[in-house]
């Protein structure tokens, strides 16, 4: 049994459609990854803001779900 890598990285699923909800998982990650460093735990909020960086890349800048429903 292997991990499809692919499928395990892929946000692009019908539940990040509304726009809230990417932001919020975006906001969250990025939040999260400041109280990590406020905390003094750096290597959790380099983690944190790597989630949050890939999130927002995937959610917000990639031009998804907009170029998704034109095909």
């Amino acid at each position: 049994m292997s991990i499809n890598t692919k499928e395990f990285f892929n946000l692009q699923v019908p539940f990040f459609y509304p726009l809230w909800r990417r932001i919020a998982v975006v906001a969250v990650a990025l939040a999260w990854a400041l109280f990590e460093f406020a905390s003094g735990a750096p290597f959790w909020g380099f983690v944190f803001a790597a989630m949050g960086v890939f999130a927002a890349w995937e959610l917000l800048l990639s031009g998804w779900p907009d170029n998704a429903q034109k095909e």
